[in-house]
């Protein structure tokens, strides 16, 4: 959508769909989905095997040639998510599902537990593949890639990402080119 000051990386039919909580500022100035030097999403992608290198936020839209694709629940940068208010993740979550159907990702993959139990009024959930799906799509909450987010280290984000490839890789398939 040309008024969201991050636009999505997405396609039809990609496996999964990657969903922030919103764009940081650096995020937003750059144009490029995390940015910011701690953040360690592109690193776990990598760990995870779902890229075959290391990528760079300038290289966003290369993750369409891996199958992946990312959005954000909230459109509005922030230095910090806790400056999101209730109603914004409430309007996103409609907004994700708007997006799931219209290019149906075989997973959308929520990256933090707190986002997704805001949004979606989900208090009892935790990290993992969630019981409910989202408009079609399986559902899984992983954790915040934030350089903030002491909680989990680079070898967890890594070992927990690459549980979402578990249904294609399963199956023996690759993900989509």
């Amino acid at each position: 959508m040309p008024d969201k000051p991050l636009p999505d990386v997405v396609a039809p039919g990609i496996d999964v769909l990657f969903c922030g909580i919103n764009p940081s500022l650096l995020s937003a100035a750059r144009g490029h989905h995390f940015a910011r030097p701690g953040n360690r999403f592109w690193p776990a992608l990598h760990l995870a095997g779902l890229t075959p290198r290391r990528l760079t936020p300038e290289e966003d839209r290369e993750l369409l040639r891996y199958g992946l694709g990312v959005t954000n629940l909230v459109d509005r940068p922030t230095r910090t998510a806790a400056e999101l208010r209730p109603d914004e993740f409430r309007a996103g979550a409609a907004a994700l599902a708007a997006l799931v159907r219209r290019y149906r990702p075989r997973v959308v993959a929520v990256l933090g537990v707190t986002a997704w139990r805001t949004a979606f009024g989900r208090a009892g959930d935790g990290i993992g593949r969630q019981p409910a799906g989202l408009a079609g799509a399986e559902a899984w909450v992983l954790p915040n890639p934030s350089g903030l987010n002491a909680h989990y280290q680079l070898p967890d984000l890594g070992r927990l990402y690459a549980e979402v490839r578990g249904g294609w890789a399963q199956a023996g398939e690759t993900p989509s080119t």
